[in-house]
């Protein structure tokens, strides 16, 4: 059902650099590069990443975020990582969610705009 997601950006020539080392620990790489926007992914559903097309500031919205799904655990951990290095903000670092009894492991952060995302595994 989703095709893909989209993040408003205010600084394309420093979030691509940003989504390209995150972005590729997943195996993700540039699908379609436009002018204003960047489009990522393995294929469907994919992540855009790109100026808002009303002309206007990106801003971060209120209760969004974006989950990327990662292969192992130590990828999620890897990813995190290197999204702090690159100057993301933290908002919670890897770990089990949800109890004990959860298989969900995941981390945030937030990238260079302020938009929140989580990479996550699904059992161990």
């Amino acid at each position: 059902m989703l095709s893909h997601a989209m993040l408003g950006s205010n600084d394309m020539a420093r979030a691509a650099p940003f989504y390209d080392k995150v972005l590729g620990l997943l195996g993700a790489r540039q699908l379609m590069k436009f002018r204003e926007t960047i489009v990522w992914g393995v294929d469907r559903p994919a992540l855009g990443v790109g100026y808002p097309y009303d002309g206007k500031e990106a801003s971060v919205g209120n209760g969004t975020m974006v989950a990327l799904i990662a292969p192992t655990r130590a990828v999620v951990d890897e990813v995190h990582a290197t999204a702090l290095a690159l100057g993301a903000a933290d908002e919670g670092a890897p770990g089990i969610r949800g109890g004990d009894a959860s298989d969900f492991y995941g981390a945030y952060f937030r990238d260079l705009d302020g938009n929140k995302i989580c990479v996550y595994r699904s059992g161990p």
